[in-house]
């Protein structure tokens, strides 16, 4: 029996599902950078002999201006060390502010509210007070409704 992996990439070694293995390649090199920079490149892609990197926030459009440099050395490096990203060639790059990303996934919320078990059976000395004793008695009576 075939496993999965080995469907996969006879299938992204297709001629029609060429982009499935380009697509692969940019999230390796997106996956090379750092956490921060991760987070601010929203796509990446290659046309024209040129790296295009769509980023989040003009902010990170500054900063990764002055690393351009280090970001066509991770391109090359990747070229060089993956066989499947050796078509991945560009002598230039572009960076610029796009508004369509993809959105960050978002944490599952629980409607329900927890319910936790009593954990308490009642099981207390009683005060001499009758005052005290009544409190008790009633506290009791409430940890046994719970159970």
């Amino acid at each position: 029996m075939k496993k999965v992996s080995t469907i996969l990439s006879h299938l992204s070694s297709l001629p029609q599902f060429k982009s499935l293995k380009r697509q692969g390649c940019y999230e390796k090199y997106i996956a090379l950078l750092s956490s921060k920079w991760q987070k601010a490149i929203a796509f990446v892609y290659i046309k024209d002999a040129t790296l295009f990197i769509a980023v989040t926030h003009p902010g990170f459009k500054m900063e990764l201006n002055y690393n351009r440099d280090l970001l066509k050395s991770l391109l090359t490096q990747l070229c060089t060390l993956d066989e499947g990203c050796k078509e991945m060639q560009a002598d230039k790059v572009v960076i610029f502010h796009s508004k369509y990303y993809a959105m960050p996934e978002e944490k599952t919320r629980s409607s329900t509210v927890p319910y936790y078990l009593e954990r308490a059976r009642g099981d207390f000395e009683l005060p001499q007070d009758a005052e005290l004793k009544a409190k008790f008695e009633h506290i009791k009576t409430l940890i046994t409704c719970n159970q």
